[in-house]
């Protein structure tokens, strides 16, 4: 599966009036086009930062949801509410599953729930790991292919792993990495992955 990692800053205090617009009108209606919305996020260390993972079968069902999507009448009549809530939405990687994202039942997910999403980036393309932490939920690195939906930007030229986990990442970082980021994130109620 292509997964879309995406990480919105919002404007000052607004981030549960976007989780609130996101999961009342946003959920079902992408997932009715042939998307997954895997997962929606607070990142808990940065209270103005919204992160949610969205899926895709493959590319070509990819251009053809998000096609579909903005141009259709949920976007149409509550995309300017969600981007009255924005400041950046273009911090976006675009992955491939090596260990898949696990779909748990839509609203049950724990309040005080937290997964850790770490990110290792490389110098250039980097051979998948053979071995994952004890607690991993989910394995994802760079997809290469072009991104053929323009009117939403995806981070390129880089070369990512990201690693989905129930606590902090205990592997051996690699020699490789040039740098890593971490962050903690609390599910919202309507998340799958929790």
């Amino acid at each position: 599966m292509i997964v879309e990692l995406r990480r919105y800053t919002l404007r000052q205090g607004r981030r549960d009036e976007l989780i609130d617009l996101f999961d009342r009108e946003f959920v079902e209606t992408q997932e009715e086009l042939g998307m997954a919305v895997l997962g929606q996020f607070r990142d808990l260390d940065r209270p103005d930062q919204f992160v949610w993972l969205r899926g895709f079968t493959d590319m070509p069902s990819r251009h053809a949801g998000l096609t579909a999507f903005y141009s259709g009448p949920a976007w149409k009549q509550h995309g300017p509410a969600a981007n009255a809530t924005m400041l950046d939405s273009d911090d976006v990687l675009l992955l491939r599953e090596l260990v898949a994202v696990p779909v748990f039942d839509r609203g049950t997910a724990d309040p005080e729930a937290v997964l850790h999403a770490t990110i290792w980036y490389w110098t250039g393309p980097f051979p998948d790991p053979t071995e994952h932490a004890d607690d991993t939920l989910a394995v994802l690195r760079t997809e290469y292919a072009e991104n053929t939906f323009p009117g939403l930007p995806i981070r390129e030229g880089e070369h990512a792993l990201v690693w989905l986990t129930r606590s902090p990442l205990r592997t051996e970082v690699p020699e490789q990495v040039v740098k890593t980021e971490h962050f903690r994130l609390s599910p919202t109620h309507r998340s799958t992955l929790h």
